[in-house]
């Protein structure tokens, strides 16, 4: 351990990271100790760079301790996919994992990738093993690194969707953390004697908490790029992508009960060339490194580090570690932030169909058999699949032919696209109970039925068609992005939810705390009297987030510091 550097004041997971010789820890150790299903404290922390999440079954707890068990501990695993493009056989490993070694389905994620739930820890590392045989991996995934890079999702909406897809996988590669950790505990190789790991961009504690970044391409904003600690935003002119402006410090994590803790958007500080997107990623992911909070895990995340020291001191910073200037930004427009649905024709002249996945769970019921449609699919495919950041999936890349077959599937298995209501089309859960330790509430076992209830509103009205964002998380750590919605519901305890109102339909605006831990019918009720409103009074093209700011049932939230529970 470090002598010259005070532990004493810094976060226990700061100690952690330093003494795990780079991500190594006793995880071996873990795994071979038979007496429990769970990994030790400290492994459970440095696990998370591998990719994983001790979690444990909350169903069942009391009937564990009743009987004087441990509770049922298993992992999540979450898999590294840049831009959410999965081949099919890579498809084909996931849900062969899924029914091996996990709970039977494949959940897609706000960050286009995948997740397996209840994987034993016996069976870490088959599975591990089984992902990057595929050429998939789970490094980063998960930890105090960058994460998986997320970029516009539908090759069928912009001629440039190549050139961000490769922009991506190019930047994840980059800010891959560089130890051997993962490829010798879980792929079985030899650590070379007397070699000297470093870690150029992270050094010796990589970041103080996690990174996110993403690409997209206005008018398109399905990655929320203002949510994300670094965006990119394609400049298109004479046909061309001729730069990206730079968003820095969106996030919108938060603790109840804890007001110095906010959602934040980013902030655009300029703009770049193309040719300098990864020096710009490795430089601004290099000041954070230098100048987050390493005390407060609560406070470490980089919008923080923006909001203590100033934007503009921050952007200085980051031109200081790059030796130029940025560019002036330059205007652009966003449209929505949702995806948009059915078969569309890309100028690739092949055909992407956009899939609607509720809660981003693939799964088999007793008459819908969404994961065989979908297993049969990438057998016949002569496409990809791309999983978008509103865990959705596009049957993206197909011939004339194989689309009628795709089609055939879909009806054969009783999940066809048909029509569904504009809120549920623009809806997005977090997993929350009964896996996730950090949930108060349901979130994607109850969304749905839910806005089955708001949608009778919806309908009463006219307005089943209208397209409102809603999004539903367990706890207020934002995973479902619940803070850029026209309606977000967090919750509070079993049952009881915070009502938010006034996110945009463009992903562009927080949105703001409406009424306070309210049930299920106090949640319709309010819903019922603003939706009425709305029917009654919106302007022309007025959308439901933007009315509930002009009418005042919400004030507009300028910058995050403003929020509160």
């Amino acid at each position: 351990m470090d002598d010259t550097i005070n532990w004493d004041v810094l976060s226990e997971v700061e100690k952690l990271k330093y003494d795990s010789n780079y991500l190594r820890g006793t995880l071996l150790e873990s795994l071979a100790d038979p007496i429990t299903w769970a990994i030790s404290p400290g492994d459970t922390q440095i696990s998370k760079f591998h990719g994983m999440y001790q979690q444990w079954d909350r169903d069942i707890d009391k009937e564990r301790k009743s009987q004087k068990l441990e509770p049922a501990f298993s992992f999540l695993i979450r898999v590294r996919v840049p831009g959410g493009v999965v081949t099919p056989a890579q498809w084909l490993t996931m849900d062969s994992l899924a029914d091996k070694y996990a709970i039977g389905t494949l959940k897609i994620t706000t960050r286009q990738t995948f997740q397996l739930h209840g994987v034993l820890k016996k069976n870490l590392k088959a599975t591990l093993h089984s992902i990057n045989k595929s050429l998939l991996d789970t490094i980063s995934a998960c930890g105090d690194v960058n994460r998986n890079v997320m970029s516009h999702a539908n090759p069928a909406e912009s001629p440039f969707y190549p050139e961000v897809i490769e922009l991506a996988k190019n930047i994840g590669n980059h800010l891959l953390p560089k130890t051997r950790a993962y490829h010798e505990i879980w792929l079985d190789e030899k650590q070379v004697a007397g070699s000297k790991t470093e870690e150029p961009i992270y050094g010796d504690r990589y970041l103080p908490r996690k990174f996110k970044i993403a690409v997209v391409i206005p008018p398109n904003n399905d990655c929320d790029v203002f949510s994300q600690d670094l965006g990119f935003i394609a400049i298109v002119n004479d046909n061309k992508i001729v730069g990206y402006n730079i968003v820095i410090g969106g996030g919108l994590g938060s603790t109840f009960g804890l007001h110095e803790t906010y959602p934040r958007l980013g902030t655009v500080i300029g703009s770049c060339t193309p040719d300098q997107v990864i020096d710009v990623a490795e430089k601004v992911v290099m000041v954070q490194r230098d100048n987050g909070d390493r005390q407060n895990r609560k406070l470490a995340r980089f919008k923080y580090t923006i909001d203590r020291n100033g934007v503009e001191w921050v952007k200085s910073e980051i031109e200081k570690y790059l030796g130029y200037k940025f560019l002036a930004e330059v205007p652009v427009k966003f449209e929505r932030n949702g995806d948009n649905y059915g078969w569309k024709k890309g100028t690739d002249n092949k055909w992407h169909l956009t899939y609607f996945v509720e809660g981003g769970r693939v799964r088999d019921l007793e008459k819908e058999k969404m994961k065989t449609a979908l297993r049969e699919i990438a057998t016949i495919t002569d496409g990809n699949f791309i999983l978008t950041g509103n865990q959705n999936v596009i049957i993206a890349g197909v011939s004339d032919s194989i689309k009628k077959k795709v089609d055939a599937i879909l009806k054969l298995h009783n999940v066809s696209p048909t029509e569904i209501s504009g809120l549920r089309k623009n809806s997005i859960s977090c997993v929350a109970l009964p896996t996730c330790p950090l949930a108060f509430a349901e979130a994607e076992r109850y969304l749905p039925d839910l806005i089955s209830k708001i949608d009778i509103i919806l309908n009463e009205f006219g307005l089943s068609k209208e397209e409102i964002v809603i999004r539903m998380t367990g706890c207020p750590n934002g995973c479902g992005r619940p803070y850029l919605a026209e309606i977000g519901l967090i919750g509070k305890s079993p049952g009881y939810y915070n009502l938010y109102l006034g996110g945009s339909f463009e992903g562009t605006r927080l949105n703001n705390l409406y009424r306070e831990t309210i049930q299920e019918e106090e949640i319709l009720k309010e819903l019922h009297t603003v939706i009425k409103d709305f029917a009654e009074n919106r302007l022309e093209n007025e959308h439901f987030g933007d009315f509930t700011i002009r009418l005042g049932y919400v004030t507009e939230i300028k910058e995050g510091k403003e929020f509160k529970h």
